[in-house]
């Protein structure tokens, strides 16, 4: 799933600067999930934010709503005839659930509560990690399932660098666990290490520019 975290107080009070009726919209998709931008957090949000403007003496006030998905338009008809009513949205998603609630209502500002970080997976409670950095050319086949691409410190593909250390550490850090170690470790016990001496064609990484989908059968 996208993992967000909370953007500062004080980056949200500036962006929300001169509007007096806010809505905070909430995403009870990834941003949930990530205890970032569900229902909860909104709450929690929105009780800082009128602390801040009545110790502030500043007459803006924040209502409150959350959606499913606010990737997804039909998730954003429960929208209508509501965000008119406000000067300002603010959206606690992910910047695409952003950037499409942003699309379905040009005409009201609607800013960002949350900086989106990475796809990544819950190791456990507040404890996520990246995964995937939607390269477009996906390569876990040969990899064992491991992506040198998002594992790996330097994001190699083509092996290590030569500076694994003791115990498959990465020489960036060692509290980082070499990406490549892991990989061959992987191999290894799948009887697939042949893999590691296979010379394969350049691989055309496509996430510099808009990334876009279309099943062929809605085509």
């Amino acid at each position: 799933m996208v993992k967000s975290e909370l953007k500062s107080i004080e980056e949200i009070v500036d962006m929300l600067g001169g509007y007096k009726k806010v809505l905070n919209v909430g995403c009870a998709g990834c941003a949930s999930v990530c205890l970032a931008g569900g229902q909860r957090e909104v709450k929690q949000l929105n009780t800082k934010l009128q602390f801040h403007f009545k110790s502030n003496d500043i007459s803006t006030t924040v209502d409150e709503y959350t959606v499913e998905r606010q990737c997804e338009g039909q998730f954003l008809e429960n929208l209508k005839g509501r965000v008119e009513k406000y000067d300002a949205v603010l959206s606690m998603a992910c910047g695409a659930g952003v950037q499409f609630v942003a699309e379905h209502f040009p005409e009201i500002p609607i800013f960002p509560a949350l900086n989106t970080l990475f796809i990544g997976v819950n190791k456990e409670i507040g404890h996520y990690e990246e995964r995937c950095q939607a390269c477009s050319d996906c390569v876990l086949g040969l990899t064992g399932g491991i992506c040198p691409v998002s594992m790996c410190a330097k994001s190699l593909f083509n092996g290590p660098c030569g500076g694994p250390q003791k115990g498959g550490k990465c020489e960036v850090s060692m509290e980082t666990d070499c990406a490549w170690v892991a990989i061959f470790e992987r191999l290894k016990k799948q009887g697939r290490l042949a893999n590691i001496h296979k010379i394969y064609e350049t691989r055309s990484w496509k996430s510099q520019g808009q990334g876009k989908l279309t099943l062929k059968e809605y085509q």
